[in-house]
């Protein structure tokens, strides 16, 4: 069932009236936005860097290729495909975010990144691209955020091409007890302090954490995503599960 069959839908622990997460989000990111980068190094102890490599390596782009880089915010993974895909091809970095593509443009432009990137502000539920259009997709901590994700699987489903490949690159459920302990002590009691003291804004950082706990757990994701139209569906967990990368075919 799609997340706004209802009228109302999560926002961190609280209710919501469905048509109002998307601003709310978007307060979020655009409070954070110029603190990101900054922010995931501190937060991950630089380990956010690790679980993005491994996407890439898993995506296998090559020359020539057309990649989507959804919620791509401040550019990770969009710098390491445009090298990968080099002059033939093309990376669209798309986020629903106006302050996080400003952010990802920039630090882009100040790599010399700008020959074969093109940016996209865009609702993930509702692509606003041709039907196969991509090789790859990837949308790394960002499906989360999305009010109804059935319909931004089935969206990203659509606009791949027959062949193509999707992974989504998540927070997710630990495996072991005492790691999902830790994990929500860290969580809920040093990741606001930590916001407050370097981005000076605890709640979004509360939000975030609330929200790594709504998002759906490796299994069911995997089920949404083959009930999306995408086959051939797994998962690796990385860190015990605190991350896991889904990968989806469309054949």
């Amino acid at each position: 069932m799609s997340e706004d069959s209802s009228q109302s839908t999560h926002f961190g622990f609280k209710t919501v009236e469905a048509d109002k997460k998307a601003d709310m989000v978007a307060g979020v990111f655009h409070s954070v936005a110029t603190r990101y980068d900054i922010m995931n190094d501190v937060l991950s102890f630089g380990i956010h860097r690790i679980w993005k490599r491994f996407t890439i390596e898993c995506a296998g782009a090559r020359p020539g290729m057309k990649v989507l880089d959804l919620a791509g915010g401040t550019g990770d993974l969009t710098a390491k495909f445009s090298r990968l895909v080099g002059d033939s091809g093309e990376v669209v970095l798309a986020d629903i975010n106006d302050s996080m593509l400003k952010v990802g443009r920039a630090k882009l432009r100040d790599k010399g990144i700008v020959n074969n990137v093109n940016y996209v502000q865009a609702n993930a539920e509702n692509l606003p691209f041709p039907d196969n259009t991509f090789d790859i997709i990837t949308i790394a901590f960002g499906l989360r955020n999305v009010t109804d994700k059935d319909a931004a699987l089935k969206s990203m489903q659509r606009v791949l091409k027959p062949g193509g490949k999707l992974l989504v690159l998540e927070f997710s459920k630990p495996k072991h007890a005492i790691m999902n302990k830790a994990y929500d002590l860290y969580s809920f009691k040093m990741l606001p302090m930590i916001g407050k003291v370097i981005a000076h804004d605890a709640d979004s950082y509360e939000y975030l954490a609330e929200s790594i706990r709504m998002h759906p757990d490796q299994e069911t994701l995997k089920g949404m995503m083959e009930n999306a139209g995408l086959e051939q569906v797994d998962y690796i967990n990385m860190t015990d599960g605190i991350v896991a990368l889904h990968r989806g075919y469309k054949f």
